[in-house]
């Protein structure tokens, strides 16, 4: 169901992959039953390919992973978190269109990206 760049979070890989990443991460929660969660998919994965390097991107299906969906008080899906430095920046709930995503993205990539030249 993802693309070749959208990866699988789970509640036993979310630390490590999401909260100690060591760039911004984009999380798609989902469900397979939710019509507007598979709606997204594509969107999802046309961010994963036009982001790869640069952010992670990847879903975690709250059926199978519930303890990371209370964590974050998940009360409706899709709900897309931005975490960066293991700290949720950005959100948005229900179904957002690539642009709405990359401009959510580009405030945070693009930042990272200004300080790392600085340096």
């Amino acid at each position: 169901m993802a693309g070749a760049n959208t990866l699988t979070f789970t509640d036993a890989t979310w630390d490590k992959e999401v909260l100690n990443s060591d760039v911004p991460v984009l999380v798609d929660f989902w469900a397979e039953w939710c019509g507007p969660c598979r709606m997204m998919t594509p969107t999802i994965d046309a961010i994963a390919n036009d982001y790869a390097g640069r952010v992670k991107v990847g879903k975690l299906n709250v059926d199978e992973n519930g303890a990371t969906g209370m964590r974050y008080k998940v009360m409706s899906i899709p709900t897309l978190l931005l975490i960066k430095g293991g700290q949720v920046v950005e959100s948005k709930i229900g179904t957002t269109g690539k642009p709405d995503l990359q401009k959510m993205i580009d405030a945070h990539v693009g930042a990272a990206a200004a300080a790392q030249k600085l340096a």
